[in-house]
């Protein structure tokens, strides 16, 4: 098994290009290893190299209701009153410690994302 760090982009597109080639490859054979191998190089290399920056907490916050089909109604017993729940999702107010805890145990919103601090918006 022939396998090193990857360093520079034709290193990581080599890897990508050998991951395709042993996707098919049993789990617990040599190929299934290497490609485990791989498979953890290039994470390691695309976290270093292509970080992703956390959703803002609003944005989380609607992708969520979007998804599960809510409304700002349905956000009042984690945010408070309806006029609150507005408030944050139009950026005109903060979320608390007591929100992100509600919002991360009601939604599933990983509270990384919820305690980034907002963005300005105009």
């Amino acid at each position: 098994m022939d396998i090193k760090p990857i360093r520079t982009d034709a290193d990581y597109r080599a890897a990508l290009s050998e991951i395709e080639n042993l996707m098919m490859a049993e789990v617990g054979s040599p190929e299934g290893e290497k490609l485990d191998l791989l498979a953890t190089l290039v994470e390691a290399y695309e976290s270093k190299n292509f970080p992703m920056d956390l959703p803002d907490p609003v944005e989380a916050i609607k992708f969520e209701m979007d998804r599960k089909g809510l409304t700002a109604k349905d956000l009042e017993p984690m945010i408070g009153k309806r006029n609150r729940v507005y408030e944050i999702l139009n950026h005109k107010r903060s979320l608390t410690l007591k929100m992100i805890w509600n919002l991360h145990e009601g939604l599933g919103i990983p509270a990384e994302s919820l305690i980034k601090p907002l963005r300005a918006h105009t």
